[in-house]
């Protein structure tokens, strides 16, 4: 294995490592701010990868999309406990959608920091360098695509259950119920996403966003 194949491979690593695990610990985080201790108490809000990496999401995916040559890496960690009727009783409704998208902020925010930094290194001299301008390049991309993808509106990811809070908070008692009834079947309706066309366009901004900010 060439030098600059372990510099690509350990940039993604830590840029996903990064990622996922800032996602879940703003979740948490942002729990703990509207009087939630459960992600806390457990020790969640950490920056620690050992308490958060998932054997699957954390290693099994993203090294199988790697080393199967895919266009993204992408994956998980494990999901921060929360409990959100504590969250909803000291903030309503808001303070769950808040929770919700706590994780996606993070990934935008992210992305458009290393974004900046980016042209800084973006003509390395140095394999130091080329590591850099790799892990903000990674950076970029694999939090966009965690930000772009958690915002689909599919149980369980965060945009459907910001939708789910929101309509709570406005009484939308239909709607909520519709999402309670759809809730089981969220991973199969994901998964059939993932598999067909549709995925592509919901994929598209990711291109954009990525273009826009580089």
């Amino acid at each position: 294995m060439s030098e600059a194949e372990i510099i690509k491979i350990i940039s993604m690593i830590i840029a996903l490592m990064i990622a996922i695990i800032g996602h879940e610990i703003m979740h948490g985080w942002v729990a703990y701010k509207y009087g939630d201790n459960t992600a806390k108490s457990l020790g969640r809000l950490k920056i620690n990868p050992l308490v958060h990496i998932d054997p699957v999401g954390s290693i099994l995916v993203p090294g199988m999309l790697f080393f199967s040559g895919a266009p993204f890496i992408f994956g998980w960690a494990k999901p921060v406990p929360i409990n959100i009727n504590t969250v909803m009783r000291n903030g309503g409704a808001g303070a769950a959608v808040a929770v919700s998208l706590a994780g996606i902020t993070f990934n935008f925010a992210l992305a458009a920091f290393c974004a900046v930094l980016f042209p800084m290194f973006a003509h390395p001299t140095s394999a130091f360098e080329a590591f850099i301008a790799l892990l903000l390049y990674q950076s970029v991309v694999i939090n966009v695509l965690l930000g772009v993808f958690n915002l689909w509106p599919i149980p369980p990811l965060d945009g459907a259950n910001a939708i789910r809070y929101l309509a709570e908070g406005m009484h939308w008692k239909s709607f909520t119920a519709f999402y309670d009834k759809i809730y089981p079947y969220g991973m199969l309706i994901l998964v059939a996403v993932l598999f067909t066309p549709v995925s592509n366009y919901l994929f598209q901004p990711v291109t954009w966003i990525v273009k826009w900010l580089l």
